[in-house]
């Protein structure tokens, strides 16, 4: 389940930002951890009618000071239980939190349910030259965030390109999304249910069904504006994962999201890696092919973001496809083994590569360097 942040100076409309996600978020069920700075929680009431039993609510001072990483998990554990339904949660910070140590704590978190989804940094366009003036460490929350929404920009429309492209300087390769009262489309942040009911888990097709294929026009005609670009990609040939790792370590700004599954063909026969970045972040999580999967062993891969484009990274990923060498590198996997969460599955997988290997791989200690800042 993906946690995402989202932190924005007081007043930037990080409320009415997630208002709109829980209005938008088709049949997906959104969990919050809202946290007021003021005693009254004004911001959790804004939220908890839509929300109800899915909020937890947190006043009277800064989350990023108020607990440890093991006290957020308490939280966490309550929202991602399997009986309470929900598929994402958003923890919505105070306008005066430090997002860098709510995302260390997030990373730092031994929930096995839970995957950090993103900094998510919500600007007031008409404030925000006011704002750095009077805060400057606001360049750098906006340097560590993956997603950057520019918000109000109907208020500040004459003056608008000046301040997406100032905020475009300060970011470090993050997408930069213009909005006006916070509408974002939610697909930018996750992936959308359908509105009936399934049976059974959701297959990898289904996550991409869009409502509007029967209503004979545009399925994307509805959605509120700021639209984004996407990239399918699949391919029936392993991937190369040197090739891969040089494509994901070089990804372009704005690329905001990568999502999917990747088949290593020989260097790996025996699991299929699902991949999930977001931003800077990284992460792979090897898992078993199911039976009867080795006829149709795919790479599935969506790219998601702004100002990209699409056809070159389309061939980018092509040439990452494996050629027809008749055995695998035996080092090829450490660059993937890199990002490779450590756990007692990820120590076993570990050891059985390297015993084919026959020598240790040099894991890099922090697969996070985009906190390093």
């Amino acid at each position: 389940m993906p946690v995402l942040v989202l932190a924005g100076f007081l007043g930037s409309g990080k409320t009415t930002l997630l208002n709109h996600l829980l209005h938008r978020s088709g049949g997906s069920r959104i969990g919050a951890i809202v946290n007021d700075f003021g005693a009254i929680e004004i911001d959790a009431l804004a939220v908890a009618g839509a929300l109800g039993d899915s909020t937890v609510s947190l006043g009277n001072g800064c989350l990023c000071c108020a607990v440890d990483a093991s006290e957020l998990d308490v939280y966490l554990e309550r929202l991602a239980r399997p009986s309470a339904g929900i598929d994402v949660i958003v923890i919505e910070a105070s306008g005066l939190a430090e997002p860098e140590e709510l995302v260390r704590m997030l990373l730092a978190s031994e929930h096995p349910g839970i995957v950090y989804g993103g900094l998510v940094e919500v600007v007031d366009a008409v404030e925000f030259d006011d704002t750095r003036a009077k805060h400057p460490e606001i360049d750098r929350h906006l340097s560590l965030a993956d997603l950057v929404v520019v918000n109000k920009l109907d208020r500040a429309a004459a003056d608008a390109p000046r301040v997406l492209g100032l905020v475009r300087s300060l970011t470090d390769r993050a997408a930069v999304v213009p909005a006006s009262y916070g509408r974002i489309d939610p697909e930018f942040l996750f992936d959308c249910r359908p509105n009936e009911e399934r049976v059974g888990q959701l297959t990898f097709d289904d996550l991409h069904e869009h409502a509007g294929d029967d209503q004979g026009g545009d399925a994307h005609a509805d959605h509120l504006h700021t639209a984004y670009d996407s990239l399918s990609f699949v391919s029936d040939a392993p991937m190369d994962p040197r090739r891969l790792m040089e494509f994901l370590d070089s990804r372009p700004e704005g690329l905001y999201r990568i999502k999917g599954y990747v088949d290593f063909g020989a260097h790996d026969p025996r699991n299929r890696y699902a991949v999930h970045a977001v931003g800077r972040f990284l992460r792979f999580y090897p898992e078993p092919w199911a039976d009867g999967d080795g006829d149709t062993r795919l790479t599935q891969l969506v790219l998601i973001g702004t100002g990209l484009d699409m056809p070159a990274l389309g061939k980018e990923l092509e040439a990452c496809r494996d050629g027809d060498a008749p055995h695998a590198d035996e080092r090829g996997m450490w660059g993937v083994l890199r990002y490779v969460q450590e756990s007692e599955s990820g120590q076993e997988l570990n050891q059985e590569l390297d015993q084919q290997a026959g020598s240790e791989p040099e894991l890099d200690p922090d697969p996070d360097p985009e906190l390093d800042d």
